[in-house]
C-alpha cells in the first residue's frame, strides 16, 4: 500500500533568496505540505522543474505525450507551447488535438491560442483562425496565452483584426506574445503599448535591451536553426527578473541530448550568477504566465527536480505532481496511444515541373545562414542550358521549391545559397508557417523524386542522393510522428547524417534551416506556394534582377 506521504531530502535551491538550505520537502496527494530545514541530507540539489517558455512542440516532430517523455529526463516539466503550426494545418481542430494529446501523459503543457493563422496573405494555409475562435479558444482554461502576434506591422497599422484579437486576449486577462524581429524604437515602443508583453527574436543585445525599456520580457532563445544564446546572456546579469529561456524549436535528436538544463549550464559557465540563471530557468515563466507550476513552496505541486551539482546541472530525478517521471538519465512516463489527424492533398510532381525559363543573366538568390532564420538577398550570375536556369552545386546554387499541399497546383521554385549540398535533394512538410512542401536540391529528378516521397507519405522529411532514398513520415498533421519519441529521434539523425556526410550541407542542422525557408515574416528573401517574397518590402520579386 502506498504511504500517504513522502518525504525528499537535498540541498533547498532558494532562487528568490539567494540561498541553499538543508531541507527536506514533505508532500501528499500531488501537493508539498511541508519544508522544514534539518542538519544532514544527501549531496544532490533541489530545484523547480524547468519551463521552456516558447516552445513549438510540431518542430520535434513529436506529438505532446512523446516530447514529454524526453523533456522530463532533462528536468523540463513544462513549457509554454504555442501550436502555431498544426493551427496552420488544421485551424481549431489542431489545437484540440494537441490539449487532448497532452493530458494524456504526465507533464505540464500550457498551449495558446494561435494569433496568425494563417500568418500571412502571401502564402497557403490549410486553415483561418478567426477573432471567433480565438474568442472560443479563450473559454477553455487550458489555454493560457494569446501566441506570438507575428503580425507587427498589422499591430503597428491598426489592423482591425489583428487589434480585435489582442482585445479578446486583454479581456480573459491572458498575456500576449511578441514576434517582432528587429523592431526597435518608437516602432518596439508602439508595439509593446498596444499589448504586447514577449519577445523571443532578437537578434543582438542592443535590440534586445531597446525591447526592454519599451516594457517587453526578452527570451532568450536557442533552438535547432535559432541560436541567440550567446547574443543575449550578458543581459541574465542586469535583467534576470525580465528574461526567460525558450527552445522555439527543437529537432528530436536535440532534445534526446538535452533542454533548458543545458542553457542554465551554459550561462553560468559565462559567470552569470547561478540563481539568476535559475530565475530565467524555473521562475520567470511561471509566474508571467500563472502556470500551475510547483517552486517549492507549501501548498505548491509537488514539482522538483534533483541534480546531481549546479555547474553541469546533470538531471537525475524529475518529480510532477508528487510522481517520479525520470530517474538518472530514463523517462518512466509510459507511452500511450496517439491518434493521427492530417490534411493532406497534393498531388506528384514531374521533374519538367521544376523547370525555371531563363529571363535574365543575373538571380536573385536567397543566401541561408547557419543558426539564424533571416536572409540574405544575393545578386549573383545564372547558370543557363537550354534556356533553363539550373542549380549550380559547385558555386553552392540550389533549387529551392515549394509545393502547395492542400491544393493541386504548379510548384514555386527559386533559388538558394548556403545548404552546401554536392548532390542529391532535401525535402519536409516541416516549413513554416502554412507546412507547404519544401525542397532544396541539386537536380530537377532527385527534388521530384524527394517531393514525391513526402506525398505518397502524408507528410515527413526525406532525403534523395542517386538512387539512395530515406523518408521520416510525419502523418500527424504532416509534422509530427506518433511513434515513440527515442525511435523517431534515431531516424532522423540518420536523415541529417545523409545530408551532411553523405550529400556535403555544412549546415549544423539542414532540415531545420530548410524549414525556415518559407517563413515569410522574417527577412529578408524567402519562397512561399505563391512565389519569391521579399520580407523587407512585403512583396513578390522576380527569380531574375
Amino acid at each position: 500500500m502506498k504511504k500517504q506521504t513522502e518525504i525528499i531530502r537535498g540541498k533547498l535551491v532558494k532562487i528568490r533568496e539567494k540561498q541553499l538550505l538543508p531541507a527536506e520537502i514533505t508532500y501528499s496527494k500531488g501537493k508539498i505540505i511541508a519544508v522544514r530545514q534539518v542538519e544532514e541530507v544527501p549531496d544532490v540539489y533541489i530545484l523547480p522543474p524547468f519551463t521552456d517558455a516558447h516552445v513549438h512542440i510540431e518542430s520535434s516532430m513529436l506529438v505532446p505525450s512523446e516530447f514529454a517523455r524526453l523533456a522530463v529526463v532533462h528536468g523540463t516539466g513544462a513549457t509554454v507551447s504555442d501550436p502555431h503550426e498544426i493551427g496552420n494545418v488544421l485551424g481549431t481542430r489542431g489545437v484540440n488535438y494537441m490539449l487532448e494529446n497532452g493530458r494524456k501523459v504526465p507533464f505540464k503543457f500550457y498551449f495558446g491560442a494561435p494569433s496568425c493563422v494563417p500568418a500571412t496573405p502571401f502564402e497557403t494555409a490549410g486553415a483561418v483562425i478567426s477573432p471567433s475562435d480565438i474568442e472560443e479558444l479563450f473559454q477553455n482554461p487550458e489555454i493560457k496565452y494569446l501566441a506570438e502576434m507575428m503580425n507587427w506591422p498589422g499591430v503597428l497599422q491598426q489592423d482591425a483584426d489583428v487589434m480585435e484579437k489582442i482585445r479578446i486576449a486583454q479581456k480573459y486577462k491572458r498575456p500576449v506574445d511578441g514576434h517582432a524581429p528587429g523592431l526597435k524604437g518608437e516602432q518596439a515602443r508602439a508595439y509593446a503599448e498596444a499589448g504586447i508583453s514577449t519577445d523571443h527574436e532578437c537578434f543582438t543585445a542592443e535590440e534586445a535591451l531597446d525591447k526592454l525599456k519599451s516594457g517587453m520580457k526578452i527570451l532568450i532563445r536557442e533552438g535547432s536553426a535559432a541560436k541567440n544564446f550567446e547574443a543575449l546572456v550578458e543581459l541574465l546579469h542586469e535583467h534576470s527578473s525580465e528574461i526567460m529561456f525558450c527552445s522555439d524549436d527543437k529537432h528530436p535528436d536535440n532534445l534526446v541530448e538535452g533542454h533548458i538544463n543545458q542553457l542554465v549550464a551554459r550561462a553560468v559557465a559565462k559567470g552569470v550568477d547561478v540563481f539568476k540563471a535559475l530565475r530565467a530557468a524555473c521562475i520567470n515563466p511561471v509566474e508571467h504566465y500563472k502556470l500551475d507550476v510547483g517552486l517549492l513552496q507549501e501548498g505548491d505541486p509537488a514539482d522538483f527536480i534533483l541534480v546531481k551539482d549546479l555547474k553541469d546541472f546533470k538531471v537525475l530525478k524529475t518529480y510532477l505532481n508528487g510522481r517520479l517521471v525520470a530517474s538518472e538519465g530514463k523517462s518512466l512516463i509510459e507511452r500511450v496511444k496517439n491518434e493521427v489527424i492530417n490534411q493532406f492533398e497534393a498531388s506528384p510532381v514531374r521533374a519538367e515541373q521544376l523547370r525555371v525559363k531563363a529571363e535574365g543573366e543575373n538571380l536573385r538568390v536567397i543566401e541561408a545562414m547557419d543558426g539564424q532564420l533571416i536572409t540574405n538577398q544575393l545578386i549573383l550570375p545564372a547558370t543557363i542550358k537550354d534556356g533553363f536556369v539550373t542549380s549550380n552545386p559547385a558555386q553552392d546554387i540550389l533549387k529551392l521549391v515549394v509545393l502547395n499541399r492542400y491544393n493541386n497546383n504548379q510548384p514555386s521554385v527559386a533559388f538558394i545559397k548556403g545548404f552546401g549540398l554536392q548532390k542529391g535533394a532535401l525535402a519536409s512538410t516541416v516549413a513554416h508557417d502554412s507546412h507547404n512542401i519544401i525542397a532544396a536540391g541539386s537536380s530537377d529528378e532527385e527534388l521530384a523524386k524527394a517531393i514525391n516521397l513526402l506525398i505518397g507519405a502524408k507528410g515527413g522529411v526525406s532525403a534523395v542522393s542517386g538512387t539512395k532514398e530515406e523518408v521520416l513520415p510525419l502523418p500527424v498533421a504532416g509534422l509530427m510522428s506518433p511513434d515513440d519519441g527515442y525511435s523517431v529521434a534515431a531516424a532522423y539523425s540518420s536523415i541529417d547524417a545523409m545530408a551532411k556526410k553523405e550529400m556535403g550541407s555544412k549546415l549544423d542542422s539542414p532540415f531545420m534551416t530548410l524549414s525556415f525557408m518559407a517563413l515569410l515574416v522574417i527577412p529578408s528573401l524567402k519562397l512561399s506556394d505563391k512565389g519569391l517574397f521579399n520580407g523587407d518590402k512585403f512583396e513578390f520579386s522576380s527569380n531574375f534582377a
